[in-house]
């Protein structure tokens, strides 16, 4: 009887990166089988896109900076009907992107990954708390019911597409979810390993003018997005 946790749907995992030709050697190697790399090159100056062509991925160079310019760009490059995301810093397991599109294969809009840190060096306590105050805004004013904005996610491509997220930067997963929850996906929070990533330092949770700068850019999407429903609200006669 097969593991109802692993999932035999092709599917395609998005790697953003810039500078991670130390870590995606091992990310690379540790993929499922049926989950086939392509890795986004955000303007790496190390040799990530000479070691990821090396490994067999896919890659695709974007040179507008930013996490949502890459992950779009690499949503838009792929041709499997489901789309994976993973950080290619190693921090996380990809054998958990398994339990996620199995989950979207079984009938979910959307499937996230709700990071539990192996010790307290895997997510500093700014970063964590950061996370988790923009998470309780989107639980409280839009209803969508997750915990965690972190990295690791899978969804149909199509349908992903069409949702029209337009932030180029760090403001992307918010954008994501608020606009998922606005359309009535149906959205599944599975917990995920998270550790200490296994080469360089994090663009965000590494220093707090990282992780400050990560939180402008959420709260500057969900006040966008906020005020736009506000408008477009009808008045009350």
């Amino acid at each position: 009887m097969g593991n109802p946790g692993k999932s035999s749907i092709s599917a395609t995992v998005v790697i953003p990166c810039r500078d991670e030709a130390e870590s995606l050697p091992a990310l690379i190697r540790a993929l499922p089988p049926d989950l086939h790399p392509l890795v986004v090159d955000n303007g790496s100056t190390d040799g990530t896109a000479e070691v990821a062509t090396e490994l067999g991925c896919t890659v695709v160079h974007q040179p507008i900076p930013g996490y949502g310019s890459a992950v779009n760009s690499g949503v838009e490059a792929c041709d499997t009907e489901i789309v994976c995301t993973i950080d290619g810093d190693g921090s996380m397991d990809p054998d958990d992107l398994t339990r996620l599109v199995a989950a979207v294969a079984a009938g979910a809009d959307l499937a996230v990954g709700r990071r539990r840190p192996v010790n307290h060096q895997a997510w500093p306590l700014h970063s964590r708390l950061g996370t988790q105050w923009i998470a309780r805004r989107l639980r409280r004013r839009h209803r969508v019911p997750i915990h965690d904005i972190g990295p690791m996610r899978a969804a149909r491509r199509n349908r992903l597409l069409a949702l029209g997220i337009t932030d180029q930067r760090f403001g992307y997963p918010v954008e994501l979810l608020v606009r998922a929850g606005d359309a009535g996906w149906q959205i599944t929070e599975l917990d995920i390993t998270y550790r200490p990533r296994s080469g360089g330092r994090s663009k965000v949770s590494g220093s707090l003018k990282g992780t400050l700068l990560a939180t402008r850019d959420f709260l500057s999407v969900l006040r966008e997005m906020e005020e736009r429903c506000t408008s477009t609200r009808p008045r009350q006669s």
